[in-house]
């Protein structure tokens, strides 16, 4: 399917912000974080621990590279981000072997997109947030944005949510299991936490069936006293649409700008408007062998050290 083809290369830029074909520097291994968490802490004191990244409001970073790990032959991206706090999202990337061939993807309160070349034109395709929620079951993405900004570092942890853990596994990490209430059904978010530093390493959504449908493993992390929490520097992603491979990527930033943007731009979270051709991602239901045009006008989850679902492991 050809929508699907795209979305492996533009999933990658999910993450990330736009390219440029100048040289990234791999993130350096950094001090370890400071021991925040007791031993054998509780459900609040890690929630506090965990949700001290609310005073982050903004992202940013210019010295990003993309790789792609379930299409190996792509290079790896040079990219810059621009996030912000709760939905807004804005990234232009453009592979170094095609100058001018570029991908744009956004989010904003209301709408997230992606803009790919195809030929001689461009194709916007674009879904309403509460739209695209009422339609998960047959969506082609598993997840939107907000699960991706999760993955970066900014997750919070609700403990009125909570319904296993934390419970210490094998590995010493924390693992908790969180409820996620959305239209068609209850999933669940498993957390796995550092016992120590108190940062989430690894994250696991699972649907109301009990598949796991997006994953993410963080290292690499940076202390930010200021905020006094840590932000991973290195991010595997993968999603699990409903049909099709896996999409499976690694990010790796060199530093990033925290509550500010790296951009001068007012309308960087702004849809753009000069594509020729606009597909509403609500109206192609995953496995339809073509998009359509844009029209005128509960699982039993117990945390118990080791997962009663069937995690797949880390990614390579």
């Amino acid at each position: 399917m050809r929508l699907l083809s795209s979305l492996g290369i533009i999933l990658i830029c999910f993450v990330c912000g736009g390219a440029t074909c100048s040289t990234r520097t791999a993130p350096m291994p950094f001090p370890p974080p400071p021991v925040v968490l007791n031993e054998e802490a509780s459900l609040e004191q890690i929630a506090s621990v965990v949700n001290r990244s609310q005073g982050i409001r903004q992202l940013s970073t210019n010295s990003a590279t993309v790789k792609m790990l379930s299409m190996p032959s792509l290079p790896k991206l040079n990219a810059t981000m621009h996030l912000e706090r709760e939905k807004n999202f804005r990234l232009r990337a453009s592979l170094p072997i095609v100058m001018g061939a570029g991908m744009d993807l956004g989010s904003n309160d209301e709408v997230f997109w992606f803009e790919v070349p195809e030929g001689v034109s461009k194709t916007l395709y674009y879904a309403r947030h509460d739209q695209y929620r009422q339609q998960l079951e047959r969506a082609i993405l598993p997840v939107d944005p907000s699960w991706i900004m999760g993955a970066l570092g900014l997750v919070q942890i609700d403990p009125n949510t909570v319904d296993a853990g934390p419970v210490k596994r094998p590995d010493g990490r924390y693992e908790i299991s969180s409820m996620v209430s959305m239209p068609n059904g209850i999933y669940h978010r498993i957390y796995f936490i550092d016992p120590q530093a108190g940062h989430v390493t690894d994250q696991y959504l699972y649907s109301p069936t009990g598949h796991l449908v997006a994953e993410s493993h963080a290292s690499q992390h940076a202390y930010y006293e200021q905020f006094q929490c840590s932000l991973p520097h290195v991010v595997q992603v993968k999603l699990t649409p409903n049909v099709g491979p896996p999409l499976e990527m690694k990010i790796e930033v060199g530093s990033y700008a925290i509550n500010q943007l790296l951009v001068n731009d007012p309308a960087v979270f702004v849809i753009p408007t000069s594509a020729s051709n606009v597909v509403d991602l609500t109206t192609v239901a995953a496995g339809s062998s073509t998009p359509q045009p844009l029209p005128t006008g509960a699982v039993n989850y117990s945390a118990q050290g080791t997962s009663g679902y069937p995690l797949r492991g880390k990614l390579r």
